[in-house]
């Protein structure tokens, strides 16, 4: 699936899709909505005249379909169902909680209402100790992994080498960066000739690759009375395990402190699940590896406002990382 990369509706219009799919839910959700992220997807905060709050997602066009967005809430479910933190969806008034919104005669859009989950999202001035949390709650995510069984119809999408930063990943092309420099380019095909090797020989082994969250990182959690909770699971899918550790540090791998995020981060792993030497000899290459889809990624959403608060220099970082990966490539998550 090569996904498009951008959303073709304006405010305007996703405010009115979304007071649409509003009227599909029950009289006490009749809220007032306010549109508080765009990203992958687009965002609300609905606010319920009882002082209750949602979050209501509209999912963009041409990216996750039905089948895949009720595999995703599937997941969700039973993680709760072990006592797992992570967000719960609202029924409509048909029983149902993805409802369908015509956009027009040839066009749909896909929106689900979440309940509220208390926190304060963390930034890169947060405790280095607060990613042994992290580590924590990511492992107890994989346990839970390992062990479920997926329900039939289960489809999630596929997070891989090719998937990532092949010609046709699913979040665009590496090359489209912003400030992508023809020396660059090199530079970048001689790093992803030794993480694909390195990631072939470490295989996608049940132990090593599963469904994962894919998108841990500083955005998609919330600090609550010294508890770390996860949210947005819409990237969710088949991955290997440890990309969940550079997806935690994911667009700031350049940062002084994120070799001190890692250590934290598999501090806190390992009190769960076991860290082999080959899965500590992986790391960087699963970190260089996610910043080069990063760079695809910022590439095919150049519009948005999380690319545009990279800077300038941000390519140019990416280049230094690669260089660096490949001087270290044998030491155990060192990299930056």
């Amino acid at each position: 699936m090569t996904a498009k990369q951008s959303d073709t509706l304006d405010d305007t219009s996703l405010n009115l899709l979304a007071t649409e799919a509003l009227r599909r839910y029950s009289p006490d959700l009749q809220g007032h909505l306010s549109l508080i992220c765009r990203s992958e997807n687009a965002t609300f905060l609905l606010r319920c005249p009882d002082g209750g709050r949602y979050a209501l997602r509209v999912h963009r066009g041409g990216y996750h379909q039905r089948d895949e967005i009720e595999s995703e809430l599937a997941w969700l479910d039973a993680l709760r169902e072990s006592e797992i933190q992570v967000p719960e969806a609202v029924k409509g008034r048909d029983g149902t909680a993805v409802q369908t919104v015509a956009v027009s005669e040839t066009e749909n859009r896909n929106v689900v209402i979440f309940r509220w989950i208390e926190g304060e999202m963390p930034t890169t001035d947060v405790d280095p100790r607060a990613f042994a949390q992290l580590g924590e709650v990511t492992a107890r995510l994989h346990q839970h992994s390992r062990q479920w069984p997926h329900p039939a119809g289960f489809r999630r999408i596929i997070w891989d080498s090719d998937t990532m930063v092949g010609p046709h990943g699913h979040w665009g092309r590496w090359q489209d960066a912003p400030g992508m420099t023809a020396t660059g380019i090199p530079l970048i095909e001689e790093t992803l000739a030794h993480t694909g090797s390195v990631l072939k020989s470490y295989g996608k082994s049940a132990q090593r690759y599963g469904l994962i969250h894919a998108d841990l990182r500083l955005t998609n959690l919330l600090l609550h009375k010294g508890e770390t909770r996860v949210i947005d699971f819409d990237d969710c899918g088949m991955g290997w395990y440890l990309h969940d550790v550079a997806a935690a540090i994911s667009f700031v791998e350049h940062h002084p402190q994120a070799q001190a995020w890692v250590r934290h981060w598999l501090e806190g792993y390992a009190r769960i699940c076991h860290v082999s030497d080959a899965d500590l000899a992986v790391i960087p290459t699963l970190i260089i590896q996610r910043r080069i889809q990063l760079l695809a990624w910022r590439g095919s959403h150049a519009t948005t406002e999380m690319a545009q608060s990279l800077g300038n220099e941000w390519e140019q970082e990416s280049l230094r990382l690669c260089r660096e990966y490949l001087a270290k490539a044998h030491h155990p998550f060192v990299i930056g």
